[in-house]
Order: C-alpha cells, then sequence, then structure tokens
C-alpha cells in the first residue's frame, strides 16, 4: 500500500527563472493545516499522468496553511516536470505525501554552509530561512549556469543583507568555469556542517572536496536517481519477511518491492527510483547491494536499512522487518 495522502489545492503558479516555475499548494479542505515540516523535506506529487514525483518544500517550514515547491521543467524529463509546467493549472487539486525528511539540518550546529547547484536551491532556501529565523551562524553559496537560470535569487539576496549572512553567488557563464568547491570551501571549519543539493556531479564534487578538507558533516541530497550497475551474474534470492511470516522470492530483474506486492503484502512506497525514502525498511540479516540515492555511504555500510524499490542482496539471507 501506497503511503496515505493529503488533498491539495494548486493554489498559485509563479515564474522564478528560466525553466523553473513554484507551485503553492493549500489544503483543498477549509479549516485544515497540512502537517508540519522540517527544512529539508519534501514531498511527493501524485499527478493525474499516473506519475509521482517528489520535490523538496522551499517555504519557511514554520508554515502551515501552504507548500511551495520549486520545479524546473527538465530537458531529460519523463513526464512529471514536463506535466507540472504544461498541463498542471491553478484550480486543480492533486494528491501529495506528507511531507518526508531525508536531508536532515543540523540545527544546533556552530556554523552551517548551504550549497546550492541550480534546482538544487529549493531545499537549500528552506534551510536557509530556517537557520536565520532561529538566529544561527549560517553561509551560502548558490552555483547556476547562469545568473537567468536561477531561480529565489532576489529573496536569498535581500534575507542574506538583511541578516548579515555571507551569500556566494557563482555562475558558470560568468566565471568561465564550474565551481571549484575545494577552493570555495576552503578554510571553513571542520566542526562546520555541510550541506549540498545539487545535479551528480556537483554532489560528487562536494563529497570529493569535504573528504579532502577533512569535513567529516558533510550532507547530500539527490533530486535523481542514481545509475548503479546491476551485478553481471544476478540470481533469485529469498526475501524472509519477519513480521509476516512470509518468505519471496525475487527473481533477476525484478525489485523486492514488486516482488513483495505480487506476494500479497503491502509496504509503504511512492517514487519506486530510490530517491523519496519512503520503501525504507530495516534489515535484520543480509548484506545488502544499495542502489538508491538516499543513504550516505556510512549509512549504506551499516547495513541496517534498505530502499527495496531499488537496492537487492548481495549475500542472504535477506531478513526485513516487513
Amino acid at each position: 500500500m501506497s503511503s496515505p495522502t493529503l488533498n491539495a489545492l494548486v493554489h498559485t503558479m509563479r515564474y522564478e527563472a528560466d525553466g523553473i516555475i513554484s507551485v503553492e499548494f493549500r489544503p483543498a479542505s477549509k479549516d485544515v493545516d497540512f502537517p508540519a515540516f522540517e527544512a529539508g523535506s519534501h514531498i511527493d506529487l501524485h499527478l493525474p499522468n499516473g506519475l509521482v514525483r517528489s520535490y523538496s518544500l522551499c517555504n519557511p517550514s514554520s508554515d502551515r496553511q501552504r507548500y511551495v515547491v520549486g520545479v524546473l521543467n527538465d530537458r531529460k524529463s519523463r513526464g512529471g516536470s514536463r506535466y507540472v509546467h504544461q498541463q498542471l493549472r491553478v484550480g486543480m487539486t492533486l494528491p501529495i505525501s506528507a511531507p518526508r525528511n531525508n536531508f536532515k539540518l543540523q540545527e544546533g550546529a556552530g556554523h552551517s554552509v548551504l550549497v546550492a547547484g541550480g534546482i538544487g536551491v529549493t531545499p537549500i532556501w528552506c534551510m536557509l530561512q530556517r537557520l536565520v529565523a532561529i538566529g544561527r551562524p549560517v553561509e551560502m553559496l548558490y552555483c547556476a549556469r547562469t545568473r537567468k537560470e536561477a531561480a529565489f535569487c532576489e529573496s536569498i539576496a535581500a534575507l542574506a543583507a538583511e541578516n548579515s549572512v555571507q551569500l556566494t553567488w557563482h555562475f558558470d557563464d560568468e566565471k568561465g568555469a564550474p565551481p571549484n568547491l575545494a577552493e570555495l570551501l576552503a578554510g571553513k571549519g571542520a566542526d562546520s556542517h555541510y550541506y549540498c543539493c545539487g545535479p551528480t556531479p556537483m554532489l560528487d564534487s562536494f563529497e570529493k572536496s569535504c573528504e579532502q578538507l577533512g569535513y567529516p558533516n558533510a550532507h547530500i541530497e539527490r533530486f535523481a536517481a542514481v545509475h548503479v550497475e546491476a551485478p553481471a551474474a544476478s540470481e533469485t534470492f529469498v526475501v524472509e519477511c519477519a513480521r509476516s511470516g512470509k518468505s519471496v522470492e525475487v527473481p533477476p530483474g525484478k525489485s523486492i518491492l514488486d516482488s513483495l506486492l505480487d506476494a500479497g503484502l503491502s509496504p509503504d512506497h511512492s517514487c519506486k527510483e530510490g530517491v523519496c525514502g519512503a520503501c525504507e525498511t530495516k534489515v535484520i540479516s543480509g548484506e545488502i547491494d544499495h542502489r538508491d540515492g538516499i543513504l550516505t555511504k556510512a549509512e549504506q555500510a551499516a547495513n541496517k536499512t534498505i530502499m527495496i524499490c531499488v537496492s537487492g542482496c548481495k549475500r542472504g539471507p535477506l531478513v526485513l522487518d516487513i
């Protein structure tokens, strides 16, 4: 069974930058508040064309009557962002998920450094607003290919100026090259917490730079699934479901999630791409072949949870808390 949904009204759609719009949702029923959310959270949109897509919330996390997301009209869209840009309209209602957070902000950190790449600014903008609201030290680096393709610039600049937040811009066309994150992040302290959301090459550079600089508190969020090659010799394996008592075979080329669904079980799920976190399941035993875009390398190595929509089994028996 998919996670329960909320009924949301498309209240406002607004141009934010070239190829980017924001969509504001409000509860479809009067006298109803949306569930509270934390900075870094995202929601799933259950689109009328049958697709489910995850988008980060970018409005202040103190809001209770609205959720705002930013959507890039992706050139490589498989139908989600294209639908939002071309067919979603003010006044429509659609099911959305309650917020989930795979990109938690450490609000008690002595200093935070926020790094945004393109449309990855959405959760970063939410984090900036939260840290300013609670009076925590923060600085921000905003990168994009061009200034015209950078959303929320005026609002970010205004908030930074009003609160003496150090804000650095990097536009590739103006600088003549992509950002050198190792240089831009140097000297900012090993005790600081670093957050980055952006395209995969930028996230890879961010993780490598933080590792080189000796920064242990590096946090990322991916908004696209990570492509991981399946093992060359893939074999059927068995998933033992501890709570239900069922044993389910997972054949080559089929996901754990789909195998469980076909066996009559109803685990929570949504995106089926390893990026939303809805299907995260506790691992009791077994070695996981992680293929998701959520868990950090350390979390994957800990082998405590699995995203059953994309990940597999290296060595069984695979026993899950289902």
